[in-house]
């Protein structure tokens, strides 16, 4: 005797090997034996065997009508033996039966189960209903293949090509373009952004890599609209300074400048002065959270996004030749010992003499002729001062530091010629500019000076600020005043890149109050003490500005590797880092080389470029030799990776920012960060300044 039983919502029949009056011991044709239920057991039989019934039932249910098998069923729950001899109309045998049965619990649509062996027909209404969805699904299934086959096919279908940018950055995995997607990427076997690039959705590699950080971060696009700017609620005196900005020659946003004159006694006055847009751009404005949403401009290769509207950049740059408002610090020193006898602040206007450039100015103003007072020298009546105390100031952090600093590394700037958005026409130019310049150091100097000052200004009078400090090899921001152990300041707050950085910003709105309240300043500053909103916008500041530094870090390898295209270089130089990471030479590329020979760090060696992927970034090289370096090339064998260049390095430093002063010495280059310092962790520079950006956008 055999038995057809349920088991796990399927069916199985098995020889009846005892009984009990609550269960049946069988065997399967298998020879494995199972204890089963005699609730279970929908039908006894004797023949055919077990195995033969099963497939004989199903093979036969196949041709049976389920309409017609819905309309002759009870309109109540039923036993399959009682719809069975209604259908066949007679007593069923057990393939029948077992036939009837498979056909009737595979089509859920039709009949509901309802228990062991017992089923309802669906109410005509939800049929037609399932049957309609099922049809539907039937057209998806069937549309959804056909774009695959376009796909595999080589095109891209229509449908997929209008939203080529939504299935990449922001996918429905809902709909059906996303599924047809997803599916031939699974049997072509590649990722979708590499497999719609291939298809035409994008016209580059670059496109991808713009629009994705346009999606997470700008998804609404990243212009402004008209902005009106209120009026300086006061009238500010105008200055009598002869001052001049510093910058590189495409610079718009030119947040500071310098004067200088000397005192009675050879003591030196010198003026740093800072943009003011915190006059206008106040807490909780429609101006200010217009900066808040962005907390910094963003800087990549031939173009950049302002955190400023225009309006703001256009009234408050320190363009030369008209009076604009500025923050002023004036510190009286002795140029010899760097000793700050007396400073003070003041709100006030100005007009910049000139705006000084580096590509101008670089390759006259030498440390050589700004020692000699007799050597040619451009604006030497203000260079020469302002160095020599720029060095003696430099020399007093040294005291406190412990040691030199080291300024060795190589900045590199990049300039694009053309349409940034269509890299198969632009041209690229990587420029060298070591970090230890005379004019970049002197400018750094006295910001790091005013940071400093102003940090300390806002610690006397009681006024919180938002402080970068770095004690114990530790770097954090915080809103109390603490040392920059590697800067060797006693604190350290950002203040001189207002129209570029939201932390700056909300520095200088504080010191405005700090500047005309003095001590009761803190009853009338934006922000007062233990505010939570002000962490909170550190917490905000510092995730946006890593997510920014990632991204200028991926548009500089992009355009790495497309300035070894259009140099057509097939060998290359580079610099041993540590291990098998290597530097290019001459472009701010980090990659790892498997066939790299032990070596020791800072040494050349001669590369073969053996392919790229613009997509992942990546440089494929292999060893050919060692290259004989000339007698002072040492600045390369300081030379660090500023930042997270690709997961395959993805162990090296990342940058701090792209503020000159603070790449340059925010933490300097002989000081040692982790390997596995994370995204933002302290390490000087990112490889292209702030001030040296294209502005075209």
């Amino acid at each position: 005797m055999h038995v057809l039983y349920e088991d796990d919502g399927g069916f199985k029949a098995a020889t009846i090997l005892s009984e009990t009056d609550a269960s049946l011991q069988v065997e399967a044709a298998s020879g494995k034996r199972s204890k089963i239920k005699k609730s279970a057991v929908i039908v006894r039989f004797e023949q055919p065997s077990p195995e033969t019934l099963l497939k004989e039932a199903e093979a036969g249910s196949q041709d049976l009508d389920l309409e017609f098998l819905w309309e002759c069923a009870p309109k109540e729950d039923f036993d399959i033996p009682v719809l069975a001899e209604e259908y066949y109309g007679h007593p069923p045998s057990a393939v029948e039966l077992t036939g009837l049965l498979l056909r009737v619990h595979g089509a859920p649509v039709y009949f509901h189960r309802r228990g062991k062996g017992k089923y309802r027909p669906a109410p005509p209404d939800i049929l037609a209903a399932a049957l309609a969805a099922l049809e539907k699904k039937k057209r998806q299934a069937e549309q959804q293949q056909a774009w695959v086959d376009e796909i595999k096919a080589g095109t891209l279908p229509e449908p997929l090509a209008r939203q080529a940018e939504t299935l990449l950055f922001r996918p429905d995995k809902n709909t059906l373009e996303w599924k047809a997607l997803d599916a031939a990427c699974t049997q072509l076997h590649k990722r979708p952004e590499r497999l719609l690039m291939d298809l035409g959705a994008f016209p580059s590699a670059l496109a991808i890599h713009t629009r994705r950080f346009y999606a997470q971060h700008f998804p609404r696009g990243a212009g402004f609209a008209p902005a009106e700017l209120p009026p300086i609620a006061q009238e500010l005196p105008l200055a009598e300074v002869e001052a001049y900005s510093i910058d590189d020659i495409t610079t718009t946003e030119i947040d500071d400048a310098l004067s200088v004159r000397e005192l009675d006694g050879g003591t030196l006055r010198v003026g740093i002065h800072i943009a003011v847009p915190g006059l206008v751009v106040t807490r909780d404005s429609p101006l200010d959270a217009l900066a808040r949403a962005r907390m910094s401009t963003v800087y990549m290769p031939g173009a950049k996004i302002p955190m400023q509207p225009d309006e703001v950049i256009a009234a408050f740059s320190l363009d030369a030749g008209r009076p604009v408002p500025v923050l002023s610090l004036y510190v009286n020193a002795n140029p010899d010992s760097g000793e700050i006898l007396a400073h003070e602040s003041r709100l006030e206007r100005i007009v910049v003499r000139e705006n000084l450039r580096h590509n101008q100015l670089d390759d006259l103003v030498s440390e050589a002729a700004l020692d000699d007072a007799a050597a040619e020298l451009p604006y030497g009546h203000v260079f020469r001062p302002l160095w020599r105390l720029a060095q003696a100031l430099s020399a007093r952090r040294d005291e406190v530091r412990g040691k030199p600093e080291s300024n060795n590394r190589v900045d590199f700037s990049f300039y694009v010629d053309g349409d940034p958005e269509h890299p198969e026409t632009a041209r690229i130019r990587i420029e060298q500019r070591k970090r230890n310049a005379p004019l970049d150091r002197m400018v750094a100097e006295y910001m790091i000076l005013a940071n400093n000052l102003w940090g300390g200004l806002l610690a006397s009078c009681g006024v919180p600020g938002i402080y970068r400090s770095q004690q114990m090899g530790r770097v954090r921001m915080g809103t109390a005043a603490a040392p920059h152990d590697s800067i060797g300041v006693p604190q350290y707050a950002w203040c001189t890149s207002p129209l570029r950085r939201y932390v700056d910003l909300i520095n200088q709105c504080q010191l405005i109050a700090a500047v005309e309240h003095g001590v009761s300043a803190r009853l009338v500053a934006p922000f007062k003490p233990r505010e939570a909103d002000l962490y909170a916008v550190i917490s905000a500041f510092e995730a946006k500005y890593s997510a920014y530094a990632d991204f200028q870090q991926a548009m500089e390898r992009f355009w790495c590797l497309r300035w070894i295209k259009q140099e057509n270089l097939r060998r290359i130089e580079a610099v041993v880092l540590r291990e098998d990471l290597v530097r290019l030479k001459d472009a701010p590329f980090y990659t790892r080389v498997g066939t790299l020979p032990q070596l020791e760090r800072g040494q050349h060696v001669l590369l073969e470029v053996m392919g790229d992927d613009e997509l992942d970034l990546t440089l494929d090289c292999r060893f050919l030799d060692v290259v004989d370096t000339a007698p002072g090339t040492a600045e390369e064998v300081d030379d660090e990776p500023d930042a997270t260049a690709a997961a395959e390095i993805a162990e090296v430093d990342a940058a701090d920012g792209p503020d000159l002063e603070d790449r340059r010495l925010d933490t300097p280059q002989d000081e040692t960060t982790p390997d596995d310092a994370p995204a933002g962790a302290e390490n000087g520079a990112g490889t292209m300044a702030a001030e040296r950006q294209p502005d075209s956008l």
